[in-house]
């Protein structure tokens, strides 16, 4: 007998694969170091919980059941098999990312080459091409840095320096996204990551002349979330063509 499934349950399962497909582009462009970087997705089902990989899971190998739900006091509610532990940053940053910010479902953060490199100048990206323009007047600096944020209050205070923008630089230590969906989040660090390049390679070659404000806050606003969501589904299908194992699971 074949099981239907409501709309929201539908979009849990949904949300779950394109999460654990996050964390397998992530492996798949380097983002992975270690056990550090986490990306979340708010449920559907119980939208003060988040799904999030288990600390110290190869990004590259994340399926949708290995996936645990997460709630605001940091106890992991559902997947795991009872011995999945929570990586402690990514609850003292997500939790309240998401709390501050109902308005967002996705959130990803890792120390990216280009992105941790870029973060020891505490200074914005420059809207210096096309593509960085996605974050001209959507994104800010971060300049405190008190170690591994393993307290709540911490992730408050990074939450309250991103506010109502798409991305944050956190000083000497990387870069974070934030958006209404999943998709959008992944896609806004990808690009992120490699405006910083392009800004680095720029700055070793000469002196880079920016956009014009005016004509960078236009571009800003062309950059939207459906924009963003576009381009991530071009990196889940590559994904998904990619490892079969992972397209095996698609709902």
């Amino acid at each position: 007998m074949t099981t239907t499934l409501s709309p929201t349950a539908t979009e849990r399962a949904v949300r779950k694969h394109r999460l654990a497909a996050s964390y397998r582009l992530f492996a798949r462009f380097g983002f992975d170091e270690g056990a550090a970087g986490h990306i979340t997705v708010r449920d559907p089902l119980e939208p003060d919980t988040f799904w999030v990989a288990p600390f110290g899971r190869w990004f590259g190998g994340v399926l949708p059941n290995d996936l645990i739900r997460v709630d605001a006091a940091g106890e992991v509610v559902e997947g795991g098999d009872g011995g999945a532990e929570v990586n402690r940053a990514a609850f003292c940053i997500h939790s309240a990312i998401h709390a501050a910010r109902p308005d967002v479902d996705g959130a990803a953060h890792a120390h990216a080459p280009y992105g941790k490199t870029f973060a020891s100048l505490h200074t914005p990206l420059a809207p210096l091409t096309q593509d960085a323009c996605a974050f001209h007047g959507r994104h800010a600096v971060f300049e405190e840095f008190s170690g591994v944020v393993l307290d709540r209050a911490y992730g408050d205070r990074i939450a309250a320096r991103l506010g109502e923008g798409r991305a944050l630089i956190l000083a000497n230590h990387g870069h974070l996204t934030a958006a209404a969906s999943l998709e959008a989040a992944v896609w806004w660090f990808v690009a992120m990551e490699r405006c910083f390049q392009s800004e680095l390679l720029a700055r070793a070659a000469g002196t880079p002349v920016p956009i014009p404000g005016p004509a960078a806050a236009l571009t800003a606003e062309q950059h939207t979330v459906e924009y963003a969501e576009l381009c991530f589904s071009a990196l889940y299908e590559r994904i998904l063509a990619e490892q079969p194992d992972l397209a095996a699971t698609r709902p």
